[in-house]
């Protein structure tokens, strides 16, 4: 084909295009920039350690031995309870449950923990009996029981909550008064890292109980981070 005999000259970007370096630094920074904005991603905020538990060892539902040594690594809730309990107990249990329906897709990464605080009454048997009533799942839900002063050391010391000592109380059933037995206990549920340390009180209202979901979450999540 004939032309005027005149050359184009090619402008800078026509030049840089021409060259394979320049596709080599396009190709490596197009897929290095994702990386690190996914490495230097930040995470939530930490949540403060409240207080470092003391190693304890009490008994489960099952007769077995457990306590710190056999939840070292998970996330667990602990609250406080007993299975004769004429007040607070049973919402608090059934608050329970809905947690335990919430946290079942993270598998053996989190568990619940119900600490009795009537060891006389509350022996390995009566616990399992509740456990199943209660529909728990032993892999995720254990109730524990033991020696009172082991209790005491673990639930007053460790947690840094109530335990009270039974006492006679007067209600009302269907009209009559009738005499009952209580003990006061702290109603608060608490949420313990992997490594022992609490990380948070929550009262069992919706509000509580849902910024305690999204907090199991951020300890779940920043150990999964922390391995990669």
């Amino acid at each position: 084909m004939a032309t005027l005999g005149i050359k184009r000259s090619n402008n800078l970007f026509e030049v840089l295009i021409s060259k394979k370096a320049f596709w080599l630094v396009f190709v490596l920074y197009f897929f290095s920039v994702p990386v690190i904005k996914s490495v230097t991603r930040e995470l939530p905020q930490e949540l403060p350690v409240l207080k470092k538990l003391p190693d304890y060892s009490l008994v489960n539902s099952f007769g077995k031995t457990f306590g710190s040594k056999e939840l070292a690594g998970r996330v667990y809730i602990a609250n406080f309870i007993f299975t004769t309990c004429p007040s607070s107990c049973l919402r608090l249990t059934a608050e329970m449950q809905k947690i335990q329906k919430r946290v079942r897709g993270l598998g053996q990464k989190v568990a619940l923990v119900s600490f009795t605080v009537d060891p006389d009454t509350d022996k390995p048997k009566t616990l399992f009996k509740y456990a199943r009533k209660h529909q728990a799942n032993p892999y995720v839900w254990t109730f524990l029981t033991g020696e009172t002063k082991d209790l005491q050391a673990t639930i007053i010391d460790g947690f840094g909550v109530a335990m009270g000592e039974m006492e006679e109380v007067k209600g009302n059933v269907n009209g009559e008064t009738v005499t009952m037995f209580d003990i006061a206990h702290s109603e608060k549920l608490v949420l313990v890292d992997g490594t022992g340390n609490v990380r948070g009180y929550y009262d069992s209202t919706k509000k509580d109980i849902n910024k305690l979901m999204i907090d199991v979450g951020l300890l779940v999540n920043r150990k999964e981070y922390s391995k990669n």
